[in-house]
């Protein structure tokens, strides 16, 4: 490796594009092994994301980390990585810095305190690997010093490509107010990551600059959508959900692909909770979803069994009074409207069986088509993204131009709600800083 003392002022070993979770990530781990790294991002707070997750006490990892709990193209791409660099590691360096937390349901880790505990750590570990952080600095231009090493066909062997990074630097109020002039500045570097993060949540400074690099250096993108997001819901079906919002329950959310028993929400805009933010990185516009509202009780067999034995009881008594998790008041009543209403006060003896299945039916799989999602505004992740069957699992290393990585959201590998995505995060920045 090139000694420090005779690298030109503006050049860097690495240079990271981002300056979130895997970005920091992949930063200390390469200034460990001795590398000049410079950590360049647009935004002028490192880790926002980190910040605003869990509620803002970061839900950093999960005791149980499976590749099945990831979604991408390639299914497996993400299996060395993880193996790799397991929860358990990260989890030791968060005992190192003393930061308290705790466990949640599933396996998910939260701070105690707060999610800057753990921005604090990885700036901590940067700082103490020499890593120099730039923020308020904007990526304008990023080209292979010596083009003719780009190739979209052929994976490139020659080990010496350097790249050229061209930045702007916002300026402040006070510099503004001063008409001081933008400050351009250009940098090179052997190695390149892209850690811009996806589309997800724009007020933090979510862009595409991640998916313009790797179309630039010939790689595909998986088309790319909001994930982990609340579903959105129009005409009578929306004015039903409306005058729900607030209830929440625990649920069965499923499509044809998968099911998770989690707590539902209600909202003023449709439906949110961990079992439709789970579901929605599995679904596609214009495909219906089901929901089972009372998931411990066969609701088609309570209703034939009370006609037998209490024939003059109501559908709606038998649902409020003998279920283990009665149905909340205000939902049973909208459920009436819409699927009992011309038999509300009509005794179970007098109600035919085919009808009283249907009805239970309907309730352990309330049918519904979402219109939409509400967008990459409140979406955790990114679904989709860098084609990853053209970059190494092993390394993050593009397989058309040597020097340059991909790391974490950017790529098409998205985690289940739960701490998976971090833990992707910390993995792939793992992988990549131990060769970048």
């Amino acid at each position: 490796m090139t000694s420090n003392h005779t690298l030109p002022q503006h050049h860097f070993d690495v240079i990271i594009i981002g300056a979130g979770a895997s970005g920091l990530y992949c930063a200390l781990t390469a200034g460990r092994r001795g590398r000049r790294v410079l950590v360049v991002d647009h935004a002028n707070k490192a880790g926002k994301k980190i910040l605003m997750s869990g509620g803002g006490r970061c839900n950093f990892t999960n005791y149980f980390v499976e590749s099945e709990h990831f979604i991408g193209a390639n299914e497996h791409f993400c299996k060395s990585a993880l193996s790799r660099y397991p929860s358990w590691e990260f989890i030791s360096l968060v005992e190192q810095h003393k930061i308290a937390y705790h466990e949640r349901e599933h396996g998910q880790l939260f701070c105690d305190d707060s999610a800057q505990d753990i921005l604090t750590m990885l700036l901590d570990e940067c700082d103490a690997a020499g890593v120099q952080v730039r923020l308020n600095t904007q990526v304008e231009q990023v080209k292979a010093i010596d083009s003719s090493l780009q190739t979209n066909t052929n994976k490139v062997k020659n080990a010496n490509v350097r790249f050229e990074v061209l930045t702007n630097k916002k300026l402040s109020k006070k510099e503004l107010a001063e008409h001081a002039p933008s400050v351009q500045t250009s940098y090179s570097c052997e190695s390149l990551v892209v850690a811009t993060g996806g589309l997800s949540i724009p007020t933090m400074g979510a862009s595409g600059l991640g998916y313009e690099l790797a179309q630039q250096f010939g790689h595909q993108l998986i088309t790319t959508d909001a994930s982990l997001v609340p579903f959105t819901f129009t005409d009578k079906t929306g004015e039903l959900l409306r005058a729900l919002a607030g209830i929440s329950l625990p649920v069965v959310a499923s499509n044809t692909r998968t099911s998770f028993k989690l707590p539902l929400l209600f909202t003023h805009r449709g439906l949110s909770g961990p079992a439709i933010l789970q579901l929605s990185n599995y679904w596609q516009v214009g495909e219906p979803i089901a929901i089972n509202l009372l998931p411990d009780i066969d609701i088609s067999s309570l209703l034939i069994a009370h006609k037998k034995s209490h024939p003059k009881q109501l559908i709606r008594t038998v649902l409020a009074d003998h279920t283990d998790n009665a149905l909340p008041k205000k939902l049973l009543t909208a459920l009436q409207s819409s699927l009992w209403e011309d038999i509300k006060d009509t005794e179970l003896a007098n109600i035919k069986d085919e009808r009283l299945e249907a009805i239970g039916t309907a309730i352990n799989g309330w049918q519904l088509k979402p219109s939409g999602t509400e967008g990459y505004r409140t979406a955790e992740v990114t679904r989709g993204g860098v084609k990853t069957d053209e970059v190494s699992s092993k390394t993050m290393q593009s397989n058309y131009q040597q020097g340059l990585y991909f790391i974490g959201e950017v790529l098409d590998v998205t985690g289940w709600l739960g701490g998976y995505n971090f833990q992707w995060a910390w993995a792939s920045g793992f992988v990549c800083g131990e060769v970048a």
